[in-house]
């Protein structure tokens, strides 16, 4: 028998882990209808202002100019949009 105080921390645990898995499954199914958006070079996993994780699509040009062309947030992430430039491999 796993003592309780194991048992909570063990639950912590996992939840913690299913959350990361959640949004990487969400940047996951969004992916390549974010990439197909002309200018956005870059889609990734972050943090927004509040400390929450979000969605991060990175942009060529001023990401003004993409802003209505992107969701605010997928499946209940933020999506943080920011100008990276143009991003080459190396």
């Amino acid at each position: 028998m796993i003592p309780q105080a194991a048992q909570l921390l063990l639950a912590l645990v996992l939840a913690a882990g299913s959350s990361d898995v959640g949004i990487r499954e969400v940047k996951a199914r969004h992916e390549q209808s974010l990439l197909s958006t002309p200018g956005v070079v870059s889609v990734g996993i972050g943090l927004a202002p509040d400390g929450e994780q979000a969605i991060m699509v990175g942009t060529s040009s001023d990401p003004a100019a993409l802003r209505d062309k992107l969701p605010d947030t997928l499946e209940g992430y933020p999506v943080i949009v920011q100008h990276t430039g143009t991003i080459k491999a190396q």
